[in-house]
């Protein structure tokens, strides 16, 4: 069975040739298997979100290869790398960034409506997601009326809606409170082992790092 992430001598250096140019990443490499989840834990600036941003298809490489279900991105067109992180993976940031004009299952259904999925199908299939984390019941409330653990579940339930094979997370319950925070992971920890999709996450909480299968540190621009 292929990794479902590999990321393979990855560098990033920017600004390169000036004065100021910062390297951020060298030869970066790392490998997640379906199902596993695993914690990135690094110091502020140290380019943990670059390596996901490298790793989500959102930005390029210097150097090196990403590799998702063991077909090399790194040399895609355009337009390939755009199907292939809207069909292959997942993203929740720190805040939601749901869609305020839309209620809660509709910010779920339009990446899928974006991915071909007829409307009643995808409804169902957000329905079901909700109900997996709990907050089936606020389907057609707007984020606004929302608690930010329950906008937050919503976003996770977004990031899952076209069955990706990669899930990356940059402090996912960064901005939570600790009963809250331990709430939303707990139901992001189910649907992750539940669907076997691969997981990273970004987070400076040792305490949810502990949680998971194991944990990469980015140091040197390397993950050790």
């Amino acid at each position: 069975m292929n990794d479902a992430l590999t990321l393979d001598g990855i560098g990033k250096t920017y600004n390169p040739g000036k004065p100021n140019a910062l390297t951020v990443l060298d030869g970066a490499s790392l490998s997640l298997k379906p199902g596993e989840v695993v914690a990135l834990v690094a110091p502020s600036g140290a380019g943990k979100s670059t390596l996901l941003h490298i790793a989500g298809l959102l930005d390029s490489a210097d150097t090196g290869r990403v590799l998702i279900g063991g077909t090399e991105m790194t040399r895609l067109s355009d337009a390939r790398r755009t199907a292939a992180r809207r069909e292959e993976v997942g993203f929740v940031y720190q805040f939601h960034h749901l869609l305020p004009e839309f209620s809660a299952v509709e910010n779920i259904v339009l990446p899928q409506l974006a991915n071909g999925v007829p409307d009643r199908e995808a409804r169902e299939h957000a329905l079901s997601l909700m109900a997996r984390v709990g907050v089936e019941g606020r389907a057609d409330n707007r984020p606004a009326a929302l608690s930010g653990g329950e906008q937050q579940r919503v976003a996770f339930c977004r990031a899952l809606a076209n069955r990706p094979r990669v899930l990356l997370a940059d402090e996912p319950t960064g901005n939570l409170d600790p009963a809250t925070s331990d709430t939303v992971f707990a139901a992001l920890m189910d649907v992750v082992r539940d669907t076997g999709l691969a997981a990273l996450i970004a987070t400076h909480n040792p305490t949810l790092a502990a949680r998971m299968d194991r944990t990469v540190r980015l140091e040197g621009g390397r993950l050790v």
